[in-house]
């Protein structure tokens, strides 16, 4: 399987504007700048995709996981922040913090952690980025 995404850039660093497509159309000509990565100018940026990404990837994970323990979730909400730093001339991604808040029934603390744990380690998304990943999972 292989998934494709276009970004065109027009212009420098800081004051060029570019925009972004995906292959199925979610994204088509969304525009992204310098205010929109490094200020908060409306846009998308690369790291919130990552974000979006993350967050998409491991909350499926969880449930493929809760399936075969034989659970079902009433709901699995998960927020993804992605910290941006500088390093040397230019940034890295170091950080993104998974933030898990869950409802599924008949599941302890315990078993709970363990498999979201698991599909936070096996995300596809995980297992690309170089960065820390951290996990605050907590059923409701």
């Amino acid at each position: 399987m292989i998934r494709k995404a276009t970004a065109v850039w027009k212009g420098t660093g800081r004051d060029g504007t570019g925009h972004l497509s995906s292959e199925s159309g979610v994204l088509a000509g969304t525009p992204y700048s310098f205010k929109t990565r490094f200020e908060n100018e409306k846009g998308t940026n690369p790291e919130e995709l990552i974000a979006a990404a993350h967050a998409g990837c491991f909350t499926m994970a969880l449930a493929f996981g809760l399936q075969l323990a034989g659970f079902t979730p009433d709901e699995l909400s998960t927020e993804a922040a992605i910290t941006l730093e500088p390093e040397g001339k230019g940034f890295k991604i170091s950080k993104s913090a998974l933030t898990l808040r869950a409802k599924v029934p008949n599941l302890d603390d315990a078993g709970f952690a363990k498999i979201a744990g698991e599909a936070e380690k096996n995300c596809p998304v995980s297992k690309v980025l170089n960065a820390a990943i951290t996990l605050d999972a907590k059923l409701t």
